[in-house]
């Protein structure tokens, strides 16, 4: 089968997360996304690699064993078997040529990938584009992930002469609500020394940035009372978060900050004049600056709470992913001079990019498995815009290729570090 075969046969599954059941606990939060693991057990079978283990939960794990006869660390590759609850139809994939301009996905609906909104189409003129009918997902965040990780695999089995050392793959649900696969997955067991998600976009990217994350929950108490006695009596826990939420420093919110600027995002506020409940998300890249956030946030709660009284305010804090950045540091830092010249390798260059959200690799990381977050090669998650260069998905699985040849090479006897 090969790459582009074997992404499509993966969009033909509807995996889409079910943010209740996700709430609830339960992973995976879909059946879609165990129809999909056990479908790439047997592919993982037929390909002839070892420990091939399913969980209870989809994650799914695998080792193509090494064939060298010296010691290099094992690197792994991660892709995540969920797509994003934004869209929930079954994917409808297509395969198109593009020749510039705007792009026709379903002519009925009128539906076009136009190239005044998407400017970077430019760049693949003269490639095929695989792309939806415009009434779903792609879902190549993060399918094309996974057929670029199986694509390496059948290079290296296909191929015994080339040298390399141990390879490991994990497959993991719900990275869409929370990066519950990942912080569910066991990285001592696993027994990888470093790894790579492929969850970023176009082709070049690179990803070892990301945010430090919180979550905050702050409750204000107030004393409710019929408003025609109200006087000296309510207490209204509405106009008292929106007071806090009003105290916040201007201009540090999502929707006017960019690159490495962090932020507060006030998320959800629910309630009543009795009581009312602020949800809030912290965003920082540096740690220095996320601690200084979350302390931030505790000192103005205890600052209200001695203006409005005892029990009035009360503000939990809760750490989510920390920054990949962390645990790439000093000597830990080779994962990421592999995959530069792994993109070097196959004539790409390499465009860092500070990841202003989450990914598995965050969550891997602060569990003790550095991993930077590679191009899958798509655009526009999330959208039924969503759409593959094909070229971009082969170049996925090359640079996958090169990670794991360079690996061998760099650690051999005798290698310059």
């Amino acid at each position: 089968m090969n790459l582009v075969e074997r992404f499509i046969s993966y969009t033909k599954v509807n995996t889409t997360t079910n943010r209740e059941n996700g709430a609830a606990g339960i992973m995976p939060s879909s059946e879609g996304q165990r129809v999909l693991a056990l479908q790439l057990v047997e592919e993982l079978k037929a390909l002839g690699v070892e420990d091939i283990k399913i969980r209870d939960t989809a994650i799914v794990t695998a080792t193509l064993p090494s064939n060298l006869d010296y010691k290099v660390p094992t690197v792994a590759f991660f892709g995540h078997l969920d797509t994003s609850a934004e869209q929930t139809n079954d994917t409808k994939a297509q395969i198109l040529p593009y020749k510039g301009g705007d792009l026709c996905l379903n002519k009925e609906l009128d539906i076009y990938l136009r190239q005044s909104e998407f400017p970077e189409l430019e760049n693949y003129i003269g490639d095929d584009i695989i792309v939806t009918d415009g009434t779903s997902l792609l879902g190549a965040d993060d399918k094309a992930a996974i057929a670029s990780i199986m694509d390496m695999l059948q290079y290296f089995k296909q191929h015994p002469e080339v040298k390399h050392g141990t390879v490991k793959i994990g497959f993991v649900p719900d990275e869409e609500q929370g990066l519950r696969g990942s912080k569910a997955f066991d990285t001592k067991e696993f027994g990888a020394d470093f790894a790579y998600t492929l969850d970023c976009c176009g082709i070049g990217e690179l990803v070892y940035e990301n945010w430090n994350a919180g979550d905050v929950e702050i409750t204000f108490t107030g004393a409710s009372a019929h408003p025609m006695s109200a006087k000296g009596k309510l207490k209204n826990s509405l106009l008292m978060a929106h007071k806090f939420v009003a105290m916040l420093p201007g201009g540090e919110a999502p929707e006017y900050t960019e690159g490495r600027e962090g932020y507060y995002w006030v998320k959800q506020l629910a309630g009543n004049s009795a009581r009312t409940v602020l949800k809030m998300d912290v965003r920082d890249f540096t740690e220095k600056g996320y601690a200084h956030r979350m302390a931030f946030l505790k000192q103005l709660s205890d600052y209200c709470e001695g203006l409005w009284g005892e029990g009035s305010v009360t503000c939990k804090l809760a750490d989510r992913y920390a920054n990949v950045f962390n645990s790439l540091q000093g000597d830990n830092r080779y994962p990421i001079d592999i995959a530069v010249a792994a993109y070097e390798a196959n004539g790409i260059t390499p465009r860092p990019i500070p990841m202003r959200g989450g990914y598995d690799g965050a969550a891997l990381s602060q569990n003790g498995l550095p991993c930077p977050n590679i191009f899958t090669g798509a655009h526009n998650f999330h959208s039924i815009y969503e759409y593959l260069p094909v070229k971009s998905l082969y170049a996925a699985s090359d640079v996958l290729k090169s990670v794991v040849k360079i690996t061998a090479e760099r650690f051999a006897p005798g290698a310059k570090a």
